[in-house]
């Protein structure tokens, strides 16, 4: 089963309307351009708007923030700055707990900004935001109106209004951006999966040109899309690797990428939603150190900041049956000690306190430990398997595959299985680790990394499927020809996505 709630959009409705691709943005702890902050802009976004006073912007957004522990925690979709009096920006902040927020500031002073009470900040869940701009309403609180998986935002925290027939910013400046707010070297960057991105300018659409509820379910979904966009639209579906950046609405609004190439591209999308590192996991060291790992790249990369002490990362999709397949390794030589396996829920919820990982003495769940420092290549805790040990590093990937019917977990390195592993051997389990089961346990298993903090910053990659940092040659997918994968999964094991835990799990 999945475990999470399915109060917002995971994707795990079936849908006649498939998004192929997402756009990873990416952002890395500091506020200044060209540091692996990923953006798209126009500088010279010239033309004669549709309208100054009218339009609206859609987009589906999965966030990777946390808020301000992870960094300043605003996800800002689309930007026009011409100087820090005079801006106009929609935005997530995740800094202030996940807000909702469309503002405009006119020489120093904000001419309307509309902050919703509710906060958006579920890191498992793509939303689809929707803003619209009408200032030529008569009615001063349609001017601005927020939207969040097709619900009206009544609920504000702060809410000013333009006067009448007001020139949007956002349409008619000239420093667009995509992924950033303020200016083109420095700004508030986003960090998250972007989908369906639209920009349409001239009209103000409603929520339902660009989504529906599902008539079982009553889900928010996206839909096919037909609207016009106006001379200054765009419409960014990120199918097109080698352009991230390519408008298909029919105006060519092509925008310049920073520091986004193909590698940014991703299956995770609102309706096939893949599993990532939980950016809220941050169990705390043993004597009440907090634990501020620094989860990048969509995380599904975590980098370590407590000297002496483990950390781990945790996948934020469970498992109660089925069979799943992931991969991971450690970042750099840096990384000296390390494992990768499973959490089961009972367990993880002790690891904070008693400095505990995947594969502690004291754990009930297991972890292939490896890096760069001598006397490890087995699966802990105490299994002696495999022997003699094969050790690994970052030169290597590790294939992690969890058979939770039967209750073992394989161990691959390069492809192949440690310990003569089998993992269709079913119900005995040939060279796989039981799952431990009784006092400490519950069943609920979270595929999960750990790493030790040995005076060098320990970092860790993962690869559920949807987007990874790795360099994949081989781009294998499961039977159902979802995630990509350096190594092909077992026969009957899938990738951690809902369109498989929907059939399989």
């Amino acid at each position: 089963m999945e475990v999470l709630q399915r109060t917002a959009n995971r994707g795990s409705i079936s849908t006649g309307f498939d998004i192929d691709n997402s756009c990873m943005f990416n952002w890395n702890g500091t506020n200044t351009a060209g540091n692996g902050q990923s953006f798209m802009y126009d500088t010279s976004w010239t033309g004669t708007p549709t309208s100054t006073t009218t339009g609206c912007f859609s987009t589906w957004f999965k966030n990777s923030l946390s808020g301000s522990t992870n960094g300043d925690g605003v996800a800002s979709f689309v930007n026009n700055y011409s100087s820090v009096n005079d801006r106009s920006y929609i935005m997530g902040d995740w800094g202030s707990g996940g807000n909702f927020v469309f503002g405009q500031k006119v020489s120093g002073s904000w001419n309307f900004r509309v902050v919703s009470n509710a906060l958006f900040r579920d890191p498992a869940a793509h939303y689809h935001f929707f803003a619209v701009w009408d200032t030529s309403n008569s009615t001063e609180s349609e001017r601005i109106r927020l939207y969040v998986n097709g619900e009206r935002i009544t609920s504000l925290s702060d809410e000013i209004y333009p006067s009448q027939n007001q020139e949007c910013y956002i349409v008619s400046k000239e420093d667009f951006s995509v992924g950033r707010a303020y200016s083109s070297v420095y700004g508030n960057f986003t960090h998250g999966y972007m989908a369906e991105t639209h920009f349409v300018d001239g009209t103000a659409y409603a929520p339902t040109d660009f989504g529906e509820f599902d008539e079982d379910s009553g889900i928010w979904k996206p839909k096919q899309v037909s609207v016009s966009y106006g001379n200054k639209g765009f419409y960014l579906d990120y199918k097109d690797a080698s352009n991230l950046g390519n408008d298909v609405s029919g105006n060519n609004r092509d925008l310049t990428l920073s520091d986004i190439d193909s590698s940014h591209q991703a299956t995770d999308t609102p309706t096939n939603n893949f599993a990532t590192l939980n950016v809220l996991n941050k169990n705390s060291g043993s004597g009440g150190v907090t634990n501020n790992s620094i989860f990048t790249e969509g995380n599904t990369k975590i980098t370590g900041n407590l000297n002496a002490y483990w950390q781990s990362g945790v996948s934020n999709i469970g498992i109660t049956s089925g069979k799943w397949y992931f991969e991971a390794k450690p970042y750099d030589s840096n990384t000296k000690i390390c494992t990768i396996g499973y959490g089961d829920e009972a367990d993880i919820e002790n690891w904070g306190k008693n400095n505990d990982f995947p594969g502690a003495a004291s754990s009930k769940s297991y972890g292939y430990a490896g890096g760069t420092a001598s006397g490890y290549g087995q699966i802990l805790p105490s299994t002696n398997k495999p022997s003699p040990a094969v050790t690994y590093n970052q030169t290597n990937i590790i294939g992690v595959a969890i058979d939770a019917d039967n209750g073992y977990v394989y161990w691959s390195k390069d492809g192949s299985y440690v310990n003569s592993g089998n993992p269709a051997s079913g119900a005995s389990g040939t060279g796989g680790i039981a799952v431990p089961t009784g006092a400490g346990t519950n069943g609920t298993l979270f595929p999960a990394v750990g790493f030790y903090y040995d005076s060098t910053v320990p970092i860790m990659l993962v690869n559920f499927g949807g987007y990874t940092n790795f360099t994949i040659s081989s781009a294998a997918s499961d039977a159902n020809g979802y995630g990509t994968f350096e190594y092909a999964p077992p026969t009957g094991y899938y990738a951690l996505c809902t369109k498989n835990l929907a059939e399989y799990g």
